[in-house]
């Protein structure tokens, strides 16, 4: 099931329009609901940051950095490399950023050479 959840009449509104947009580029019905967000459950922890725990080496420093699995949750850098790892954003904006996401010289070596390597990065 796909869905777009919305929190207020504001972001509901948006994601119709977005919907409404975004149908007009299709010959099919778009199936996705928009539906008020009532109650969020965290996923378990090993559904957390799910591409970044494909990498050993990644996942150690990130573990040193946040031992409390909350703390690797709420992460935004441990998000960024999520992301990244799992081939979303760009090269571009990864060099910009990447002194900044709290890994090691041999960390921030991984994930350049791992991105370059796999072209994963869209």
């Amino acid at each position: 099931m796909s869905a777009i959840f919305f929190h207020n009449d504001e972001q509901r509104q948006l994601a119709l329009e977005t919907r409404d947009h975004e149908a007009t580029k299709f010959t099919g019905t778009i199936v996705t609901e928009i539906i008020p967000l009532d109650e969020f459950y965290l996923a378990e922890a090993y559904h957390q940051k799910y591409y970044l725990q494909q990498v050993p080496e990644l996942m150690r420093e990130f573990r040193t950095i946040y031992p409390a699995v909350r703390d690797l949750v709420n992460s935004t850098a441990a998000a960024r490399v999520n992301g990244y790892v799992g081939g979303y954003g760009s090269l571009e904006v990864l060099k910009t950023e990447i002194d900044a996401l709290g890994l090691s010289a041999a960390g921030n070596k991984t994930l350049l050479e791992m991105l370059q390597s796999q072209r994963r990065i869209r």
